[in-house]
């Protein structure tokens, strides 16, 4: 109706974009520089004439967000608080990262699997998504904390104790529960979703070598998973800043990175490939 068209269009598209992602996390620089980078991880300065109005749109959208749920501003989850600094914290970050990537890779690969099974049935789309339904119920069922997208699940995690065997069966659950969401035509991201893999997986590690720090150890796995799979490394760093309230963010910027430069060369995310409109191999 605004007969808007090229780089206007971007612009606004963009801008929504942003005031989206603002009002799913909560923060605004974070979900500016998401919508941003998520686009084109390699050329962002290609979008640098959108940057001031998706800042724009985002605080916006906390303003209004804010106004709206009356949930005041401050982290979004309560990680323990971690001790004194470490000179080599990040390169436990640049370790732990490199663990993330590794889930990360792993987590692509079942994607992309499940996608090509998916796309190969000869059954209408409804039929798809209730496999796929009756097989996350099954997930739900034996472990009800793969359920949801991982929000409050995240939240129960950080306050409960958990054997290593369950927190492995939590990982493989909910990874499987996040790829048949995706891949079967229900609707749904799987950013949060990865957060939640991502804790589960520093929690893992803390578990399994209880010396290591356990908010490190977790936020670290979180941002190099979701940069592995988003390829959006600097927003990754900021969200999980905001989100977690962690106190040390050049460490979630090492595993952050550590999580994009390893990730696998053909991205996730269809946006993102060098041609549009491209399938996945």
């Amino acid at each position: 109706k605004l007969r808007v068209r090229g780089e206007g269009l971007r612009t606004l598209s963009i801008a929504g974009m942003a005031a989206g992602f603002t009002a799913l996390f909560g923060a605004p620089l974070g979900g500016g520089l998401f919508a941003l980078e998520i686009l084109h991880h390699k050329h962002l300065s290609e979008y640098f004439q959108a940057l001031i109005p998706a800042f724009v749109a985002s605080c916006a959208s906390f303003i209004i967000f804010i106004l709206i749920t009356h949930i005041g501003i401050g982290p979004t989850w309560h990680f323990p608080m971690g001790g004194t600094p470490q000179l080599n914290d990040a390169f436990y970050a640049v370790g732990y990262g490199a663990v993330g990537a590794a889930v990360g890779w792993g987590f692509i690969a079942l994607v992309r699997q499940l996608r090509r099974v998916f796309g190969h049935l000869p059954v209408p789309i409804y039929v798809k998504m209730g496999a796929a339904g009756l097989l996350l119920g099954v997930l739900a069922y034996y472990v009800p904390l793969a359920r949801y997208f991982g929000h409050e699940q995240l939240a129960e995690l950080l306050q409960e104790h958990f054997t290593v065997s369950f927190l492995v069966g939590l990982l493989v659950a909910k990874l499987v529960a996040i790829a048949l969401t995706v891949t079967s035509g229900w609707r749904g991201g799987f950013i949060i979703p990865l957060f939640f893999v991502g804790a589960t997986l520093g929690l893992l590690i803390h578990t399994l070598f209880p010396s290591q720090s356990l908010p490190l150890a977790m936020i670290s796995c979180m941002a190099a998973l979701n940069a592995c799979a988003t390829r959006t490394p600097i927003s990754t760093a900021i969200l999980l800043a905001t989100l977690t309230g962690f106190q040390q963010p050049v460490p979630i910027l090492f595993a952050s990175l550590t999580g994009f430069f390893l990730a696998p060369r053909t991205p996730l995310i269809n946006a993102q490939l060098a041609v549009p409109g491209a399938e996945e191999e």
